[in-house]
């Protein structure tokens, strides 16, 4: 049995082999149909493009930037600019059918598809983000096309959800097994899933988004009938998919190290969504929200429900059994509805009580919420780079009790990653600018919260890299950079504390390397020669320690005389960060036991992976499970 698409039949011995240009050509018309030229030259069967209407693709509190999260603002600025118009589309099309290559495109929302119809193409590509999301499936399978599915994002029962509905459909449709994490790490892929994802569906092929062609070829040899990869002119482009794409020479290229190949067969037990997958899950996915202002009581009918982006809230998977459910709560148009609403009570805050001083982890916009539902000895205000243009009397007033922390956003405008150690003086200087703008809006924080006398600024102070790790020659010139850095910044009045790393930071929904701050070893040389002391992260350096081998306690008791605040969060694997408390390899109590001997006097919060979602429900569960051991 094989599938046809075109002139080509999917299923047999040769792999259908697609160049994901996506976005890729930055918005230019000129670039796309260059890139095409090229994906002819280098052998591709199909060059493939994306469509998206940003009104039908995301809720429009989403797009008017009323307190998103920080990787969606992020994708919708590069959306806005990077986007081909309908009439450039129909270019393309035209031109892959004088060029004798097939033109194909992922439409993100039924309009699209609507348009994508009178392009006339053969087949649908349907990305990782909405394999969950039913209505526009049934949208494509009207359309009698064969369907291209990539399977990101989501486990195994979710797949097979899928599975089964477009099989009702009477659908022809192709798997690909894919790790949606932009570069994705070797020993996330799990290559072998494909044998397992075969017994769900004949016809399984493969999107990649490592570094270098090995796995991709790994991929053929396991029996893909489709190969996706991004294709671009230049992996140092701003975009999201540059750093996870292929230049034209490596299209080409037959032979990559075999070491990449075993690390990326990884096995064939449960397929787990990563935590690089879950950041972009959450930026790209759909979810179920409020069709309208909603009050208590309403029994939920399907005109009360829209699916919109972003991923935060429940799954579209989940419609069927939200239809006559009892609303508990009020909700304003296009609020999320959560895992909570299929259950008949939800989690509140109330009085706890630890033996060091505790707070939660907020945003400006939310500030008021959380400030009139429970009473912490501090707040840390986590920012983004649209934060700091906002106006802080829009979102204070007054005069509060609890003392506060400021996190400096990793990400600032224009996609620039700070690093306040980078061999690049003018990328140096950049973030020393962006640095001493965080400064003075604590300086301004300070007004608002006057039993803080010296806030402290918690940051991720550089020293990435995209490829590789540093060479251990040159860290300690990465480290002098730093340290000259804090020279030339104006800290009266507070105190910045860089974070403890792990290995594997999660930028832009891909894997990086970090340098500095991650062992223990330079950590306390470090803060002994620069006079700083530390936020203690324990997630990231449990990463850490399982990474290096190292033993998490003796890690803890190095750190902790150097610690001026905690985040606290479980940990699993080389990069299960963020879990709740209780579901990693963390002993808490253990932990609690070193840290009061270390640093009794530090403060912490929770930080759990999407934590203030539903009304900051992790955050309520960490603090009643930590109640216990600190």
């Amino acid at each position: 049995m094989k599938i046809n698409i075109g002139n080509f039949e999917v299923g047999g011995k040769r792999s259908f082999v697609i160049a994901e240009i996506g976005n890729n050509h930055n918005g230019s018309i000129e670039r796309a149909l260059q890139m095409v030229d090229q994906a002819i030259d280098m052998g591709a069967d199909c060059a493939k493009f994306q469509m998206r209407h940003l009104d039908e693709v995301y809720r429009q509190r989403s797009l008017s930037k009323d307190g998103e999260d920080l990787g969606t603002e992020y994708v919708l600025d590069l959306l806005r600019r990077f986007e081909l118009t309908l009439d450039e589309h129909r270019q393309v099309a035209e031109y892959c059918k004088k060029k004798g290559i097939l033109y194909m495109c992922t439409p993100w929302d039924p309009r699209s598809v609507g348009e994508l119809e009178r392009l006339d193409v053969q087949a649908y590509k349907v990305a990782s983000a909405d394999l969950t999301n039913l209505p526009l499936l049934e949208c494509l399978c009207a359309t009698g096309k064969p369907l291209i599915l990539s399977t990101g994002m989501s486990d195994r029962k979710e797949v097979q959800i899928t599975v089964d509905f477009l099989n009702r459909h009477n659908a022809q449709y192709v798997l690909l097994h894919c790790n949606s994490t932009y570069p994705a790490p070797f020993h996330d892929i799990h290559l072998r899933w494909m044998e397992r994802l075969r017994t769900i569906h004949p016809f399984v092929g493969y999107s990649g988004h490592e570094r270098g062609i090995a796995v991709t070829h790994a991929a053929v040899a396991l029996g893909a009938c489709v190969v996706e990869r991004h294709f671009t002119q230049n992996r140092n482009m701003e975009g999201p998919d540059h750093a996870a794409s292929l230049e034209f020479s490596e299209f080409k290229r037959l032979i990559e190290g075999i070491r990449e190949i075993e690390e990326a067969l990884g096995d064939d037990t449960e397929r787990s969504v990563s935590q690089g997958e879950m950041i972009n899950r959450e930026n790209l996915g759909k979810s179920l929200v409020a069709a309208t202002v909603l009050s208590k009581g309403t029994v939920l009918e399907s005109h009360h429900i829209k699916v919109r982006s972003p991923g935060q809230g429940l799954s579209p998977q989940y419609y069927e059994k939200l239809i006559g459910r009892v609303l508990q709560h009020d909700m304003r148009e296009e609020d999320f509805f959560y895992a909570s609403d299929l259950k008949d009570e939800r989690i509140e805050p109330r009085s706890y009580r630890f033996r060091r001083p505790w707070g939660i982890p907020i945003r400006y916009h939310d500030f008021t919420e959380y400030a009139n539902r429970v009473q912490p000895d501090l707040f840390e205000f986590h920012l983004s780079y649209s934060d700091m243009e906002l106006k802080l009397d829009d979102y204070l007033s007054g005069t509060y009790k609890a003392g506060f922390v400021v996190h400096a956003p990793e990400l600032f405008s224009g996609s620039r990653l700070m690093d306040l150690a980078s061999p690049d003086e003018s990328y140096r200087i950049e973030s020393l600018h962006e640095t001493q703008r965080v400064i003075n809006i604590t300086r301004d924080l300070k007004r608002f919260f006057p039993n803080t006398k010296r806030p402290m600024i918690v940051a991720n102070i550089g020293g990435f890299t995209m490829d590789a790790p540093l060479p251990s020659e040159v860290i300690e010139s990465y480290y002098n950079r730093f340290a000259r850095s804090l020279k030339e910044l104006d800290m009266e009045g507070v105190e910045l504390i860089p974070q403890t790393m792990a290995p594997f930071p999660w930028h832009f929904g891909g894997q990086r390397y970090q340098n500095l701050f991650v062992k223990p070893e330079e950590i306390v040389y470090w803060c002994k020669k620069l006079n700083l002391r530390m936020c203690f992260d324990i997630s990231h350096s449990r990463l850490t320690c399982n990474h290096l081998g190292v033993d998490f306690y003796a890690f803890a008791q190095q750190i902790a005389p150097f610690t001026a605040h905690l985040h606290l969060g479980d940990a699993s694997g080389l990069n299960g960060e963020g879990l709740q408390i209780g579901e990693g390899d963390i002993d808490f109590t253990k932990l609690g036991t070193i840290l009061d001997a270390g640093c009794p006097l530090a403060p912490f919060i929770p930080e759990i992976w999407q934590g203030h979602k539903d009304g900051g429900e992790g955050f309520w569960i960490a603090l009643e499970r930590l109640e216990g051991v600190l």
